[in-house]
């Protein structure tokens, strides 16, 4: 009789520490605490037709966007979690409009500062869809021993030590790369342990589907309008027409397409010319994962790893996924932009 013991997060996070000559286990450890928040929404995630955290919780974050009672819970949970590993100096949330640091003597000395979407999607919870925690890791600029500032933050994506995301679904799942691969643990609640589900995952080159909301179709710029019609048209050779999928949550919608093969659009539209998903605690951390499975991630004309942010809560247009499929939208962009 074969015995299968799973390898837990905790033991992988262990074991890949030798790849950071830099860090004595501080990294391990901030890992580590992420997904202690993350059992502990995703717990309540799965409990909230049953209990009193559905709907809105009354105010408005620093996004003009209500907040919901979820949204609330998780931004707590997370900033206590990280508070507690004694391995974050500060965080930038997008429920808060400013950075929010740690002044225990602990904190302070502590190397890394963690941007985050406590909970992505949260529009989606009154309907049971698919939402989700999306989280970045810098080490400080700062000088150890004293409170982060701003400058922490405003680091471009090719500065993060670690990136990932939680998905919160029919199981909940946490994906993260330390540049060294992606890798995806399924909860398995039987344990309250996550376990490697997916090891070393590898986006397709190319792929069949595309995610945008058509809805704003006639608010896009005129080389996504395109694209979306090369999309739809029928060509044997490139396996189109593609077939449409999206969920309206950048964890879900980026999830599915990485493993399956496809491509994520978020572009401008005439009431948010700008984008609307947040390079910080949204695009960076998403692109840094497409990239390291063999995808790819701009704003269209741009590596959206190389973008110096210029505020906490900077918004940017955002296409990543296939890499084949995200060359093609930006041909589109380019042509239709000089037209």
């Amino acid at each position: 009789m074969n015995i299968y013991f799973p390898k837990t997060l905790n033991e992988f996070i262990i074991e890949r520490q030798a790849e950071f000559p830099y860090a004595r286990g501080e990294l391990s450890r901030l890992l580590h605490h992420i997904g202690i928040a993350a059992k502990v929404v995703g717990k309540k995630v799965n409990k909230a037709g049953l209990v009193d955290i559905l709907g809105h919780a009354g105010n408005m974050n620093v996004q003009g966007e209500d907040q919901m009672k979820l949204d609330v819970f998780a931004d707590i949970q997370f900033r206590a979690a990280l508070k507690a590993s004694g391995e974050c100096c500060g965080i930038a949330s997008e429920e808060n409009k400013d950075i929010v640091t740690f002044d225990t003597d602990l904190a302070m000395d502590a190397k890394y500062i963690v941007a985050i979407d406590p909970l992505d999607g949260s529009s989606n919870i009154d309907v049971n869809v698919s939402i989700g925690t999306i989280f970045s890791i810098y080490r400080r600029l700062s000088e150890r021993g004293t409170r982060a500032v701003m400058d922490d933050f405003l680091q471009p994506g090719t500065e993060q030590v670690a990136a990932g995301y939680i998905i919160y679904g029919s199981s909940t799942v946490l994906v993260y790369t330390t540049g060294h691969g992606v890798n995806a643990f399924t909860l398995d609640p039987s344990i309250g342990e996550f376990c490697l589900s997916h090891p070393n995952i590898r986006t397709p080159d190319d792929g069949t589907i595309y995610s945008i909301n058509e809805g704003n179709y006639t608010h896009f710029p005129m080389g996504v309008k395109k694209y979306i019609k090369y999309c739809q048209e029928r060509d044997e050779a490139t396996n189109r027409p593609y077939t449409s999928r999206y969920i309206g949550s950048l964890v879900a919608d980026f999830h599915r397409n990485l493993l399956k093969g496809g491509i994520y659009i978020y572009p401008p539209t005439e009431k948010n010319p700008e984008g609307k998903l947040r390079l910080l605690y949204e695009c960076n951390p998403i692109a840094f994962v497409a990239e390291q499975a063999g995808g790819k991630a701009t704003d269209g004309f741009q590596r959206v790893l190389e973008i110096k942010p210029l505020s906490l809560h900077q918004r940017l247009p955002f296409y990543t996924g296939c890499k084949k499929m995200v060359d093609k939208v930006e041909e589109f962009l380019r042509a239709y932009s000089e037209a």
